[in-house]
């Protein structure tokens, strides 16, 4: 009796210091968030160089530009979550939402001449109404079908945004927007500061949005209908409702984005209606970790991050020096972005979200054989 249960007490006190450690370490980690927001509200403040990583001081205007893209695309990745892997809704005309907030706004304030605050919310409320009424009509189909319906959608706004009609898109060559409609503070690239905040604001809020609504009723219906759409028709629910309110709150979150977006660039551009657009997002949301709580936001900062720091590294002089074989397929920044992708897509399956997860599985067996190595024979 002695021998049979001396060594599960040794092993059961051998377990105790890692339980321990582990308990302390997830304590610690646990406002790594609200830390992470207090040193992102002070990167305007900051002259640290990050060599490679930026041009520059962190606190200079070009790097706070580049940032603010960073958490724009970040916040926006997000929000396209909410379809992807939330509700799994694969739609190809995300696109058009943003691109509704950008031009509403901007159209209001040049033809009608409101100020920016009510250009805006006309911007976001254009937004929330075309998404509802698009996605009645999509979500009327499912699957690949639903997906080619949006893309069909995308591509027809596509087409009339730069068939200009009425001189109010500006055509191929987009619309500057009105500086003297828009607030002081926000002009002028000694003011970038401002924008800056502004696209962090914007993340906090998609985040603390489809972090709510994810944990809600309706979030968990959601995760039924990704897993079984079936079964949640079986409990007597109609998936329709719920996919379509998935739906409308994403484009209502992607017309907000765009109206940041339209600060951040002073213009309104047709590249943010195209189809090419939504694929990018796409790859963000894989590339982060679809489904995770901070996986398409992590792909979106990197992804906008590689992508205007390759285009910058192809037109270097590192890379106009190199053999022809090399130099081709190097200067082109699509390559690049598609080859970081691939080798992502190959050794982070998941998404880079799930790199811990890997990490600590990984970690696991070696201390399962290290205490195997301590307990006696």
């Amino acid at each position: 009796m002695t021998t049979a249960t001396q060594p599960r007490g040794r092993a059961r006190t051998a377990d105790q210091p890692v339980a321990t450690r582990s308990g302390r370490l997830r304590r610690a980690t646990r406002w790594w968030p609200a830390l992470l927001l207090v040193g992102l509200l002070t990167v305007p403040f900051s002259a640290l160089p990050l060599p490679g990583l930026l041009d520059g001081p962190i606190g200079g205007p070009g790097n706070l530009q580049l940032l603010a893209l960073c958490l724009l695309f970040g916040g926006l990745a997000t929000g396209y979550d909410l379809l992807l892997g939330r509700t799994g809704l694969l739609s190809f005309g995300h696109a058009l939402y943003f691109a509704a907030g950008t031009y509403v706004t901007n159209t209001v304030m040049l033809e009608a001449g409101l100020p920016l605050a009510v250009s805006a919310l006309l911007g976001m409320v254009s937004g929330a109404a075309l998404s509802a009424l698009l996605g009645a009509v999509s979500l009327r189909v499912s699957g690949i079908g639903f997906s080619m319906v949006t893309l069909a959608f995308a591509q027809a706004a596509s087409i009339l945004v730069q068939r200009d009609p009425g001189g109010v898109t500006g055509g191929e060559e987009g619309r500057a927007a009105p500086v003297d409609k828009l607030p002081a503070p926000l002009v002028g690239i000694e003011h970038t500061a401002n924008l800056y905040w502004i696209a962090l604001a914007y993340l906090v809020v998609v985040l603390a949005v489809v972090r709510w609504a994810v944990r809600s009723p309706l979030g968990r219906v959601w995760e039924g209908i990704k897993e079984n759409e079936r079964r949640v028709e079986v409990l007597g629910l109609r998936p329709y409702g719920f996919k379509l309110a998935a739906f409308v709150l994403a484009g209502t979150l992607a017309a907000l984005g765009g109206i940041v977006y339209l600060l951040l660039t002073g213009g309104a551009t047709p590249q943010t209606t195209t189809s090419d657009f939504t694929l990018s997002l796409l790859v963000m949301v894989v590339l982060g970790g679809s489904g995770t709580r901070w996986g398409p936001m992590v792909g979106g900062i990197l992804y906008t991050w590689a992508d205007h720091r390759l285009g910058d590294l192809s037109g270097s002089g590192a890379v106009a020096g190199l053999p022809s074989v090399v130099r081709v397929p190097l200067s082109q920044p699509l390559f690049l972005l598609g080859a970081l992708f691939v080798a992502v897509i190959y050794l982070l399956p998941g998404g880079v979200a799930r790199l811990p997860a890997r990490l600590r599985a990984a970690r696991t067996p070696r201390a399962a054989a290290d205490r195997e190595e301590v307990l006696p024979s």
